[in-house]
C-alpha cells in the first residue's frame, strides 16, 4: 500500500474522533486549560479580547456565527428562508439563557483550603466545560493555578438530573493527581423552543497561596449553541449530532464570569 494511500485510511478512520472531541466535550483531555484553543468558538462581548481591535469585532457571535446563518454560507444554505431565521432565535435564546456564576469567600486564611461552587445554566448539550481562570479573556487568560491557587482532590460534579459524575475525571492517571481546574459536565439538555434550560455545577476545592494579598479567578462556561435546535445539526456516519456549522464553525461560545478577587490574609502567628 502506497504511503498516500495509508494516510488517506487514517485520516478517514480519525474523522469521528476529531469530529465528537469538542462538540461532545473533551473525552480525552483530563487537565487544565485556557480558552485560547477555542478558535471555534465566538465572544459574547468586545471585553473578552480586549486589546485586540477590530479582530474583537470579527470574534462577535453576531459577525462569526449568525452572519453565516443569515446569509445561508455552508451548510446552512441547505435551510429554507424560514428554518434559518428560526434556527438563529434559537441559537440567541440559547445565548440569553446560558449563565455562569461563582460562590466562594471574599477572605481566606494563607494556605487555608475552601470550596468554589460554579452554576451553569444553558447550553445545547450535551457536554459542557466549566474551568476556573486567570481573567476573564479568550487569548490571554491562564488557568487559576497560575495566579497561585491551588486545586486540592477531584473537583465533585453535578449534572442536570441532580446525580454526582465522576466518570470524566476518573480518567485522569489516579498518579498524576486530581486536583485539575477544568471539567465537562455530560448529559446537558437545553430546548429553546420549550424554554427549557439545563443547570448543573461544579465544585472544585482551593488552597489559597501563603503569601497574603489580592488573587483573581474568573469562572469560564464553554457551551455549544446549535444542536439545541432541530435545525442546528445533522447526524454523522454514526448517529452523533454534529453541528451544522461543522467543528470549524463558531457555534461554541465562551462566557466569563466578572473579575473576582479574593483576599488572601496573612495566618494568625502560633
Amino acid at each position: 500500500m502506497s504511503r498516500i494511500a495509508l494516510l488517506s485510511i487514517l485520516a478517514l478512520v480519525a474523522l469521528p474522533l476529531s469530529a465528537g472531541a469538542y462538540p461532545g466535550g473533551t473525552p480525552t483531555y483530563q487537565t487544565d486549560i485556557a480558552p485560547f484553543c477555542a478558535g471555534c468558538h465566538a465572544s459574547l462581548d468586545e471585553a473578552s479580547l480586549a486589546g485586540a481591535g477590530e479582530r474583537a469585532t470579527k470574534e462577535l457571535a453576531e459577525n462569526k456565527h449568525l452572519a453565516s446563518i443569515d446569509a445561508g454560507r455552508g451548510g446552512y444554505g441547505e435551510l429554507s428562508e424560514a428554518d434559518r431565521e428560526t434556527l438563529a432565535d434559537h441559537i440567541m435564546a440559547v445565548d440569553e439563557n446560558s449563565t455562569i456564576t461563582v460562590q466562594f469567600p471574599p477572605q481566606v486564611t494563607a494556605g487555608e483550603s475552601f470550596s468554589v461552587t460554579v452554576s451553569v445554566a444553558g447550553g445545547a448539550g450535551p457536554v459542557v466545560g466549566v474551568a476556573l481562570l486567570d481573567r476573564g479573556h479568550r487569548w490571554y487568560a491562564r488557568p487559576a493555578t497560575a495566579a497561585g491557587w491551588r486545586v486540592v482532590g477531584a473537583p465533585s460534579v453535578i449534572g442536570q438530573d441532580g446525580k454526582p459524575q465522576a466518570g470524566w475525571v476518573s480518567k485522569r492517571p489516579e498518579s498524576f493527581g486530581a486536583g485539575i481546574a477544568y471539567v465537562n459536565i455530560t448529559g446537558i439538555e437545553s430546548d429553546p423552543a420549550t424554554d427549557t434550560w439545563a443547570t448543573a455545577k461544579a465544585i472544585f476545592t482551593l488552597k489559597a497561596p501563603d503569601r497574603p494579598g489580592n488573587y483573581p479567578l474568573v469562572g469560564a462556561y464553554f457551551y455549544g449553541t446549535e444542536k439545541a435546535s432541530p435545525h442546528g445539526y445533522k447526524l454523522n456516519s454514526v448517529g452523533w449530532k454534529m453541528p451544522r456549522g461543522t467543528t470549524a464553525g463558531a457555534s461554541g461560545r465562551i462566557r466569563f464570569t466578572e473579575q473576582h478577587t479574593i483576599t488572601v490574609n496573612a495566618a494568625a502567628a502560633e
